[in-house]
Order: structure tokens, then sequence, then C-alpha cells
């Protein structure tokens, strides 16, 4: 039921905060004031002269001894058909108008409602029917919006409570669950990281309510702040804005509705929303992009992202640099880069770990093997699922999983990164081809790494987001594979253990693999000795070009001390928001958290960004201890001839790879299938572009004479050293 009160109209605009949530001696304007410290004594009351003037111009006011203008300049002239309520604070006019892109404004108010709200120094102000309670910038732009709200328990899209608030009207985010049980409270500055923090440990109750009260410390639990439009931003042609705040210079245009969000820009990174989009309950970072009927409720958008045509965010969070055009996605965590573009995919209830591309018809979400709507789908970074393919929770996947085509009617736990996964539906078995992205597709893998880095747009890079296919995560994987291997082939005797490690022996074995699917058909693993041993090189390659990085930002002789300095064990490491963070360091900053040494989301940021800093030595360290378990020789031992010899492998691994990358490229000029819908292969080139222009593979030659250079280098000097 719908509930009309009558007051009289000489109260409209006063009484924003309820009495009994105000502070001793204070008004209802203090929290006001201090969102908008502006001096008093740049005011001044209006004189009987202009409020004649502002009447017979049509102005109304229920009490024009509170309309405020500046002392610096006021034009009664630019005011024109307009109501105004409660306390306005109107800043500096001047015969100007405003102009964005082709929209010029006359500077002033017009054929608007204004309810206590201070407006800045030269703006525009059209045809806003209803304004309540907000703090406009200065040289912004408003024009025909229906309304624009503010409750005195306005939120912002924060999760938390404002005093006389219900706790059931508190909001969170229900993440990778459909259930709730891993929710989290969303605030202003989440990262990755935290929701991953957040959404693991659910078992530790003191982990849990620690970050509940971090969370809460953040934010003033007092009634009365004001929605803001910072400087410089343009709304124009929306129907509701309600309990926002708004950074500077974005641009906001059509909206059917935003409310109880926050939408951080600023003029190096401005944020733009578009027609028919519809934004309740969330938080949109700096430089987003959110066009064309888009839906998002209970979400938050990280910096540099969009969400495009459609697209239905609901329940989620969404990493930096990440798109989403189309499809629909629920109850998702999904870390920095990912991509979803296609109106018929449908992603539920994952953690995908970044780096990932949801091909058109990909359904991740079923929960129909589960008595109620719990299940969930982990996936490691570059985790791409095919055309039509259809995964059942609860489902895992390591680094690099590319899934062909197909229904895949059980559970799956994929453990080998790389893997190309299929369903043979007519020998009704599942079939993995491990290490399938080196072997068969280098010049998209490898791609990936600079594709991914030239789309980090982000202006503070104080966290390093790991974007190589090579690295500490994907390599303990790597380790992982070797185990997995050796067990499947050693059920099979010794003699195919021996041939598996033996680089010239023949292995014509099957290879089943074990507790792979939730079903008694086969798990076919495809090509297990040529994944076992090209695991090995790269690992040798990752440790390699770890090590050459050092001695040219150091010294040779500082790798010396590295290698002679410690006993090197390789760390586990976890992907926290596409940061890789060494376990132990990850358990550390669960007990800091937990003993109050880490009392704020700033200081927990303030750790993450310390241990960004002191990633690559991680990094470093991590490949020696690699290579060290890899050849079972100590790191110790190694001298002068072991490096060089590395180093030289490294080139050839090098050249190898940029090879790969051509050829795999080339492929796709030299199919009977790709020619065949052009004339000739000089209109292939010219719609599709010649291979030897094709930029990334010019810039892997370029990379590659460099790597010559750089390899030359440090053998002269390991032989000088010998």
């Amino acid at each position: 039921m719908a509930y009309i009160n009558k007051r009289p109209l000489r109260s409209l605009g006063y009484d924003f905060v309820p009495k009994e949530y105000l502070p001793a001696e204070q008004d209802e304007y203090y929290l006001r004031f201090q969102q908008n410290p502006v001096p008093s004594d740049q005011f001044r009351h209006l004189t009987p002269a202009e409020i004649d003037q502002l009447t017979a111009l049509g102005n109304e006011s229920s009490n024009w001894n509170d309309v405020l203008v500046s002392k610096a300049g006021f034009i009664p002239d630019q005011i024109r058909h307009s109501k105004f309520h409660g306390l306005v604070r109107i800043g500096k006019m001047d015969e100007i108008y405003v102009e964005y892109r082709d929209l010029r404004l006359a500077s002033g108010i017009y054929h608007s409602q204004v309810i206590s709200s201070d407006i800045s120094d030269y703006c525009a102000i059209h045809h806003v029917r209803y304004m309540a309670h907000y703090i406009v910038g200065k040289e912004v732009i408003l024009t025909n919006i229906d309304e624009m709200e503010t409750s005195s328990n306005a939120k912002f899209g924060n999760g938390v409570l404002k005093d006389g608030d219900d706790p059931e009207s508190r909001i969170y985010l229900e993440l990778c669950n459909e259930n709730g049980g891993r929710s989290v409270l969303p605030f202003n500055g989440m990262q990755a990281g935290d929701v991953y923090l957040w959404t693991r440990h659910r078992e530790d109750a003191d982990f849990q309510r620690r970050l509940h009260e971090i969370t809460d410390l953040q934010f003033s639990s007092k009634r009365g702040y004001y929605s803001m439009i910072g400087d410089r931003t343009v709304i124009k042609n929306c129907h509701t804005i309600k309990n926002v705040q708004i950074g500077s210079d974005a641009y906001i245009k059509g909206v059917n509705k935003i409310k109880n969000v926050t939408v951080n820009s600023i003029a190096s990174a401005y944020t733009q929303i578009g027609e028919g989009c519809e934004l309740v309950n969330g938080i949109v970072g700096y430089g987003c992009r959110i066009f064309y009927g888009v839906k998002a409720v209970r979400f938050i958008l990280s910096s540099f992202s969009q969400l495009k045509y459609g697209a239905r965010l609901i329940n989620s969070f969404l990493g930096d640099n990440s798109t989403i055009s189309c499809c629909e996605v629920l109850n998702s965590l999904l870390f920095p880069a990912h991509e979803q573009h296609h109106n018929n995919s449908f992603l539920c209830a994952s953690l995908i770990m970044g780096q990932s591309n949801m091909a058109a018809g990909a359904t991740v979400g079923s929960n129909h093997n589960s008595r109620a709507a719990d299940g969930e789908l982990m996936a490691g970074r570059g985790f791409w699922p095919g055309l039509c393919v259809s995964l059942k929770h609860n489902s895992r996947f390591a680094s690099y999983s590319l899934i062909v085509k197909g229904d895949f009617l059980h559970e799956l736990d994929i453990r080998i990164p790389f893997s190309l996964i299929s369903n043979d539906v007519h020998q009704d078995r599942l079939v993995i081809i491990p290490g399938y992205w080196f072997m068969y597709n280098m010049y998209a893998l490898m791609r990936n790494t600079s594709k991914f880095t030239a789309r980090d747009n982000r202006k503070l890079k104080n966290q390093h987001f790991e974007y190589d296919v090579i690295a500490p995560d994907t390599v303990n994987e790597m380790f992982n594979t070797f185990s997995e291997i050796e067990r499947a082939v050693a059920l099979l005797g010794e003699e195919a253990l021996r041939a598996l490690k033996d680089p010239a022996a023949d292995f014509p074995y099957e290879v089943l693999l074990a507790n792979v699917e939730n079903s008694r058909r086969k798990v076919v693993l495809k090509k297990p000795k040529e994944v076992y041993h090209l695991f090995q090189r790269l690992i040798r390659y990752y440790a390699a070009t770890q090590m050459l990085a050092y001695t040219e930002s150091q010294s040779l002789e500082g790798l010396w001390e590295l290698l002679q300095s410690q006993p090197l064990q390789r760390k586990s490491f976890t992907n926290v928001g596409s940061q890789l963070i060494p376990e132990e360091d990850l358990q550390q900053i669960v007990s800091d958290i937990k003993t109050g040494e880490l009392n704020s989301w700033l200081e927990i940021h303030q750790r993450y960004h310390q241990l960004s800093r002191a990633y690559l030595n991680e990094k470093r360290l991590h490949s020696i201890a690699a290579l060290q378990e890899l050849t079972r020789v100590p790191a110790v031992t190694w001298d002068a001839s072991f490096i060089q010899q590395l180093m030289e492998e490294a080139l050839e691994t090098k050249r190898w790879i940029r090879d790969e990358i051509e050829r795999t490229r080339a492929k796709d000029y030299e199919s009977d299938f790709r020619k065949m819908l052009y004339n000739s292969d000089e209109e292939m080139e010219v719609v599709v572009g010649k291979l030897s222009d094709n930029s990334f593979i010019l810039s892997q030659n370029k990379e590659l004479i460099a790597f010559e250079s750089r390899i030359v280098n440090i053998v002269q000097s390991l032989t000088s050293a010998v």
C-alpha cells in the first residue's frame, strides 16, 4: 500500500534528518556543510529588488530568505520559472553558456524545482523537475531530468547501515554461490582481492566478523549525507537519479534509473553511462563505460570496465579492464580482464580468475544435479569455454583451460593447465589434450600477454597483475601435471614409466586419468609424453628469463650471491584478484586481520601494494627453486657452464616460440576454406591484412632480436667469469 502524507508547504525542504538522529547542538545541515565546506561568508541573502525580479520571471519560493546567492556574481535574469524550497545556495553566475560536445545551454536555473541543495559556480540546470538534497559541483550541466532525490539514510551503494536502519535492509553481494553463503558487504574502493579473501575462509567466524567490523568502521552511521555531482559532470535526458555520489567529468545520458550507486570519475578516467540503463545498489569504478539497456543490480564494476548492449549483471563483481555485453551474469566473482560479448552466454555462481573469455552459447551455471541452488564453479586464469559449451556445477578448471563445444553432463575437475577439453560423444569419453595452447595455438596464447598488458588502463598500477602465461601459478600447475601423469602411467607398469621419462623412447600407451569427471566413463589424456617434456622445457625457460632479468637489473655477481644465499623451496602462490601472492603471505594477511594488525581496508590494500613491490623478487626466487626441483641439482652448485647452457637453451626456446607464433597464424592464410570467399590471395590480403604485416608477429621478431642480444651479453660475461 502507498502512503501519502500531507504536510504544510512551508516545511518542504526542511527536517531532512529526523530530529532523533541529530547530534546535540547540530542542525540538519551539519553533514552537508562538511561535504561542501564553502565558507558561509561567500553567500548573501537576496535583496527585495532581486526577489521581485525573480518572482516576475516566474520563480517561486516558500521562503526566499533561505535562498542564498554568491557575493561574487549573481544574475537574477538567469533564473526562470523555477521553484526553491529549503536552504538553497547558488554559486557564481556570469553571462555565459556552457558547452559539452554539441550541447550548449545558458548558465543558470530554468524550469526546475530545487529543494535544499547547493549549486556551485557556472552551472546550467534546465528542466530538472525535482532535485532534493544535492551538492552540485562547478560547471555542471543538468538537463531534462525527472527526479533527483536523496534519502537521509542514503548509503550510495555501500553495504552499511545508518542510524535507525533495519538490519534486514543491509545490502550484500551474494557472490560465487546463489544461496548467499559467500556474501560480502560492498564498499566503494573494493578490489577483487578483497572479495576473494572475503568469499573464502567461510569457516573462520572470527575472520568473517573482522571483515564486517572493518567495513562498518570505514563509514559513518550518521544520517544526513547529501548526494553529490562532481565538477564538469553532464547529466541529460534521465528519469530517476537517487542516492548517488557521482565524480567529476562523468557523462550520463538517457538512463532510466540510477539508485543507491557511487559512480567514480575524474578527468583522466571519466565514466560514461548511456541510454536505457538501470543501475541499482552498486559501485562503478573510474573510467567505466555503461551503455544501451544495461541492467545492473547489487554489483561492483571495477575501473576501466564496460557493460554494453543489454548486459545483465546481478549480485556480481567485475574486475578491472573487463567487458560484458548482451549476456547475463549472476552471483559471480570475475577477476580483471574478463571478456564476455555474446547475448546467449550465461554465467552463474562462479569464480573466474581473470584473462577469461566466454564464447557465444556458453552456459556456466547448471544446478540441476543438486537439490538446491548451491552449486559453484572455479576456473583459473585464461578460462575459455568455447561455443555452446554447457558446464555443470560443481566444477574446477586449471589455468588456460579451453573447452570444445558440447554438453558436459558431469562435474569436472581439470587439474592440468593449458588443456583442450573435449567431449567425445561417439566413444562416450572425455578427452584432454594438455599443453594444447603451446602445441597448436601459440599465436593466441602469447598474444594474450601483450593484449592484456596493453588493455590495462589503470592510472595507478600499484598492484602487479600477472598477465604472463608462464608464472608461479601456472608453473606450480605444471609440477602438479608431472605428478598426475606419473601416477596415471605408473598404473601401466614400470616399462611405461621409463618410456615416459626417456625422451627417445616410444610411448604407445593409452593413459587414463582418475577423479577428473564425476562419471564411470573413460577420461583419456592425449600426448602425455609430449607435454611431460614440454612443461620441463618451459620451466627451464621460465627460470632462465628470470635470472637473465636479474643479472641485467643487478649484476652477474649478484646472481651468484642469490644462488648461494639461502636454501630455496618452491612456494605455493594464490591468485588474489589477479595479484599472485605467496600462500604464506596470504595466511599472514588473514592472521593480521584477525589480530587487528590490519584494521582498515586501506591498511589491507597497502599490504597488497607491499607484496606487489616484492613480487618480482618472489617470482625470481620461485623460478630458481622450480629449476632446482626439476633438475634435482642444488642451486648452490650451479656454475657458469650450467648457467650458460641454460641461457643458450632459452634462446632456442624463444626461437621456437617465435616460429610457432608465425606458423599457427600462417595456417589461417593457407587453408582453402579460409581462401574460398576471396577472388584471389591479393583480395584476401586486402581484407584480413598481409601475414608479413601482422603487428604481433613483427613485435615478436623485434623481441627475439633483443633477446638474442641479451643472451650474447650474458654468455660473454659467463665466459669471462670462467
